[in-house]
């Protein structure tokens, strides 16, 4: 703390230094607050039995003002305790930072027929399951004293929506939404010999597609988000991510003597 005030009293504010003419005076009143004013020399006969903690602007938000809103300068905390101040890191925000850098694969369901489609011959649709799996992220804060405040965000698969891309469809199930099941699978991969079979996951197209042209078949995957960590557990208090991805299909008719 000491080093970082002789070299820029101004920049333990988390703010840019652009109040002019006033900033040399801002930087003696800084100096002079863990000097000799709330603190005796920075606290460094307490070295090790506690740590300043600083407000630190968000770099993500794009509101420059409320990023930079916090106005509170680097205070005292004893080892292992957490200060009673608003915003101060809590495992709920813990929660949220593990959230935003969990990273899922892209939605791209597997088919079966592979490649050209036909019409009235059900396609079969499934995701692979190694591909699709839970996902967790943990976040912490070192408090020192062998405490810790900590955070594990959780993300999992729970339901595949399909769009054919065309109103001559069939789904299957008819809601077009294909559930997460007991071993975690979404759809069923094809077996040999059931061509004519309804998938459990899938879609028939009624219609073929004319010229070069294709369906845009639109696979969405729902990721249902919670949490634990130090503070307890929460559910609710995440919202849960879609992610969508889009397949071009090209369904042909096949031509039959009676």
């Amino acid at each position: 703390m000491k080093e970082k005030i002789d070299d820029s009293p101004f920049s333990v504010t988390g703010r840019d230094p652009d109040n002019g003419g006033q900033k040399q005076e801002t930087d003696l009143a800084i100096r002079e607050k863990y000097e000799s004013r709330d603190y005796d020399n920075y606290n460094l006969d307490k070295e090790g039995e506690g740590r300043f903690w600083a407000a630190v602007p968000n770099p993500d938000e794009e509101d420059a003002a409320k990023a930079q809103s916090c106005t509170e300068l680097p205070f005292w905390v004893e080892n292992g305790e957490v200060p009673d101040v608003e915003n101060a890191i809590s495992p709920q925000i813990l929660s949220r930072l593990a959230y935003a850098r969990i990273r899922v694969p892209d939605t791209r369901v597997e088919m079966n027929p592979v490649g050209r489609q036909t019409v009235n011959l059900p396609t079969w649709v499934w995701l692979d399951e190694g591909r699709y799996r839970r996902l967790s992220v943990r976040a912490s804060v070192d408090l020192g004293g062998g405490r810790e405040i900590w955070a594990r965000t959780t993300v999992e698969p729970e339901a595949l929506r399909l769009d054919p891309g065309t109103d001559s469809a069939r789904l299957h199930p008819g809601s077009g939404e294909c559930n997460v099941e007991d071993d975690g699978s979404i759809g069923t991969e094809y077996v040999k010999g059931s061509g004519e079979k309804a998938p459990p996951c899938g879609v028939t197209y009624l219609r073929a597609t004319r010229g070069a042209g294709s369906y845009s078949l639109r696979s969405t995957l729902t990721w249902t988000a919670s949490w634990e960590g130090s503070g307890g557990a929460g559910a609710e208090d995440l919202p849960n991510g879609e992610f969508g991805g889009r397949q071009d299909v090209t369904v042909q008719e096949i031509q039959a003597i009676n």
